[in-house]
């Protein structure tokens, strides 16, 4: 998976935010530049915790605007994966990929299959159906917890 650096992250929200007529602020920088920083996934809270170490004028929903916002902009993807909160990883600047959820241990793995995607398109194309985005959760027992 690629990375890509915060300047890229900051021009693509700045004009994402431009085009909604909102402001790049202090806040929105360093909830942007910690959500970078996160490794994997994660949670609001521990992204909040994060954030109110840079800037503790940070508050609850001031976060969770900007996460939907960084949502919105494709700079994060929101995810379910069946704990009773949303978590997020980096959209921009890594390769789509699809997840395995431990029911048990709550472990996630994420794995790449080119060979399912030819067959997710070939099956959309044959109904007439773009597909636009997707996610494949696959929900299980890792190879510890079996």
């Amino acid at each position: 998976m690629s990375r890509i650096s915060v300047q890229e992250a900051e021009k693509k929200f700045t004009e994402f935010l431009k085009g909604r007529q909102l402001k790049y602020t202090t806040q929105r920088q360093t909830i942007l530049v910690e959500s970078l920083k996160a490794r994997g996934h994660f949670a609001a809270d521990d992204l909040l915790d994060l954030s109110k170490k840079k800037d503790h004028t940070i508050s609850k929903a001031t976060l969770y605007r900007t996460l939907a916002l960084l949502t919105d902009g494709k700079i994060l993807e929101e995810h379910d994966f069946g704990r009773g909160r949303k978590v997020y990883e980096r959209l921009l600047g890594h390769s789509h990929h699809d997840h395995m959820i431990c029911v048990k241990c709550k472990k996630i793995l994420e794995f790449e299959n080119d060979r399912l995607e030819e067959i997710q398109e070939k099956e959309a194309k044959k109904m007439g159906f773009k597909i636009i985005f997707h996610s494949h959760k696959l929900f299980g027992l890792c190879r510890n917890c079996r």
